[in-house]
């Protein structure tokens, strides 16, 4: 029986450019790195919490909103909770990241707001209402 996730996969340009956002910027922390016949195994984990995030050659996906909905409701590849995401939205922003969004937006489950790492991949960060 299927017993839990392993890997997400995020495809990236520069694998080491991406790991730089993630690790320097967002905070994760690189778990692998091997080279293989396929490539460079490469991931990544927020705080050693797993499934762990493969960097992976490729082209980022381009998920679409549903009509009539804005474009912070397209969830990222990446969706990673925040306790003050207002706090974490104004430092992130100060250390250079961009988001898809002016300003973390109140919705019914809390708030959100969409950061944008540097192939353009959605990495959504929420706070959840309490």
């Amino acid at each position: 029986m299927l017993s839990r996730i392993v890997y997400a996969t995020l495809y990236v340009a520069d694998q080491d450019k991406a790991l730089d956002f993630y690790t320097k910027i967002l905070g994760f922390g690189k778990r692998a790195d091997f080279s293989g016949p396929e490539g460079r195994f490469l991931t990544i984990a927020l705080n050693g919490q797993g499934p762990d995030v493969l960097l992976w050659p490729g082209v980022s996906g381009r998920a679409d909103a549903t009509a009539g909905s804005p474009s912070i409701a397209i969830p990222g590849p990446l969706i990673i909770e925040s306790d003050d995401l207002r706090k974490d939205f104004d430092e992130l922003r100060a250390r250079g990241v961009k988001f898809a969004d002016a300003e973390p937006e109140d919705y019914p489950f809390g708030m959100r707001v969409t950061a944008l790492d540097p192939d353009g991949n959605r990495v959504s960060l929420r706070q959840t209402r309490k």
